[in-house]
């Protein structure tokens, strides 16, 4: 499933400088063109405050832009419309967040907690069952939706919010630095299960991420934000290995490495 976003800019307004000044203007994302193919992976990259979380939230109308539009297969986003407007919009997108327990509701079973979109979004079927499903499509015992968050490890409840988002069978997983709270050995793991699930399921994927492995490993292309901007787009080899831009190469140079053990 394709998304498209046109002229997209995010204005904060603030409190006003003087008595008889203008309101001050933050601008959180200046006006921005996006194009995500059917099935493609996308990561998008940038410093903190570079617009990335702003530009993930006005595409999954969890914000509304000062100007601009958002298209998902060639659907038209109401962002003036009430919450029931948008729920085909919620169907079709997955979100899963940076920190996975601060996403999940700690007095709440993982069954329920994985199961409301089933209920929110009134998707047909045995949801229980499909519930259970998912469970072991993250690679969890269909058991454990009887258990609560405090009872997992954070890999599992990563996992756990990973089911949530797909519970509903979205077209489009988006993620915002799901992995940055994870441990290596962790994060390596739910790669995998992430590609598997993108290659079975024939997901469009978008990933904000500060993690360049990350976005090497499953991203297609790389789209590198700066100031509310996007700076430069293209297949990730490309960026990554043979940055155009100057900002794009001070970025990548900034990430630190681990130089190899000498004798």
């Amino acid at each position: 499933m394709s998304m498209t976003a046109r002229q997209l800019s995010r204005v904060h307004r603030g409190p006003r400088t003087s008595v008889f000044g203008p309101p001050s203007r933050t601008v959180a994302l200046h006006p921005t063109d996006l194009d995500i193919a059917d099935g493609e992976s996308i990561g998008i990259i940038g410093e903190s405050g570079s617009g990335k979380s702003t530009l993930i939230r006005l595409l999954l109308a969890l914000d509304t832009p000062t100007t601009g539009t958002v298209a998902v297969d060639g659907t038209n986003v109401d962002f003036t419309g009430s919450a029931a407007s948008l729920h085909w919009l919620r169907r079709r997108t997955g979100l899963v967040f940076q920190d996975p327990y601060a996403s999940l509701d700690p007095r709440m079973s993982v069954g329920r907690i994985i199961g409301e979109p089933l209920w929110a979004l009134d998707i047909p079927g045995d949801r229980r069952a499909r519930v259970r499903e998912v469970l072991e499509d993250v690679g969890l015992d269909a058991a454990m939706a009887e258990r609560y968050p405090h009872e997992f490890s954070g890999g599992q409840r990563q996992r756990i919010a990973l089911a949530r988002a797909l519970v509903h069978r979205p077209s489009i997983l988006i993620g915002d630095e799901p992995l940055s709270a994870l441990d290596v050995t962790v994060r390596a793991q739910i790669l995998e299960q992430l590609a598997e699930l993108r290659e079975r399921d024939g997901l469009t994927l978008v990933l904000v991420s500060h993690d360049i492995g990350v976005v090497q490993s499953l991203c297609d292309s790389v789209a590198v934000m700066s100031e509310g901007r996007i700076v430069e787009r293209g297949a990730t080899a490309d960026v990554l290995h043979h940055p155009a831009q100057e900002y794009t190469r001070r970025l990548l140079a900034a990430i630190p490495t681990i130089s190899p053990e000498r004798d």
